[in-house]
C-alpha cells in the first residue's frame, strides 16, 4: 500500500514540476493549496497568482485568493478576487456571498444587498448569505426587511445560531423586545456567543 505523501515532499514535488514547466497552472494551484494549508499565506498568494495568470479559467484560484485576503483583513482584495471568480463562473453563488460580506464590512450597503440577493437567488440555502443580508438591511435602516429576511432564514435553518442572533438584533431595533430576548436565547442554545453588551441591553426586558 502506498504511503501518503507528506506536505513538504508534495510542495517540493510541485516546485520541481514548476522548475521544468513554470507555466503549469495546475501545479501552481496545487502548490498554493498546500502552502495555504500550512499557513504560509504570502507564498500561497504568489502560487495562486501564478495559477490564474497561466490559466484564464481557473476560478478556484481566485476563490482561494479571496479566502486568504479575508484572513488578512484585506476586504478590497477579497472583492477583487471574487469579482474575477464570478466573471469566470457566473453561477458561483459563494462568490456573490463573499462579495456581499466584503461590501458589508466596507459599509457599501447597496452593493452588499445586491450581491447577497444574487447569492441567494443562485443558492437559496446559503445560510451565511441570508444572515449577512439581515445585517445589510439593518445597516441600510430597513428594519422590516431585516426581520423578514431573518424569519425566512430560520424557517429553513432553525438551529443556525448566528441567524437567531441577527434576528434578535433586528427585533431589538424594532422595539419588539420579547422577540429579541427569545431569539437571543435561541442563539445561545444553538452554541452562538451573543455579545455581552447586547445581552445587557436585553436584560431589562426579561420577565422576572
Amino acid at each position: 500500500m502506498k504511503e501518503p505523501q507528506d506536505a513538504e515532499s508534495f510542495i517540493a514535488e510541485q516546485k520541481e514540476i514548476l522548475a521544468q514547466n513554470p507555466e503549469c497552472a495546475n501545479s501552481s494551484y496545487n502548490l498554493g493549496v498546500a502552502l495555504m494549508q500550512q499557513g504560509r499565506l504570502d507564498e500561497a498568494i504568489e502560487a495562486f497568482n501564478d495559477a490564474v495568470t497561466n490559466s484564464g479559467r481557473m476560478f478556484e484560484g481566485y476563490v482561494n485568493l479571496g479566502y486568504i485576503f479575508f484572513k488578512k483583513g484585506r476586504m478590497d482584495k477579497v472583492i477583487e478576487a471574487n469579482l474575477r471568480a464570478i466573471e469566470i463562473e457566473p453561477r458561483y453563488a459563494r462568490g456573490y456571498a463573499n462579495l456581499g460580506f466584503a461590501y458589508l464590512q466596507l459599509a457599501e450597503t447597496d452593493r452588499a444587498i445586491g450581491a447577497l440577493e444574487k447569492a441567494i437567488e443562485l443558492n437559496p440555502k446559503i445560510a451565511q448569505a441570508w444572515s449577512n443580508l439581515i445585517n445589510a438591511y439593518l445597516q441600510k435602516g430597513d428594519i422590516d426587511r431585516a426581520i423578514e429576511t431573518g424569519e425566512k432564514l430560520i424557517s429553513f435553518a432553525p438551529d443556525f445560531g448566528l441567524g437567531h442572533n441577527n434576528l434578535a438584533v433586528a427585533y431589538y431595533h424594532k422595539g419588539e423586545y420579547k422577540k429579541a430576548v427569545k431569539h437571543a436565547d435561541l442563539a445561545i442554545s444553538y452554541g452562538f456567543q451573543v455579545h455581552p453588551d447586547f445581552l445587557a441591553l436585553l436584560e431589562p426586558h426579561r420577565e422576572s
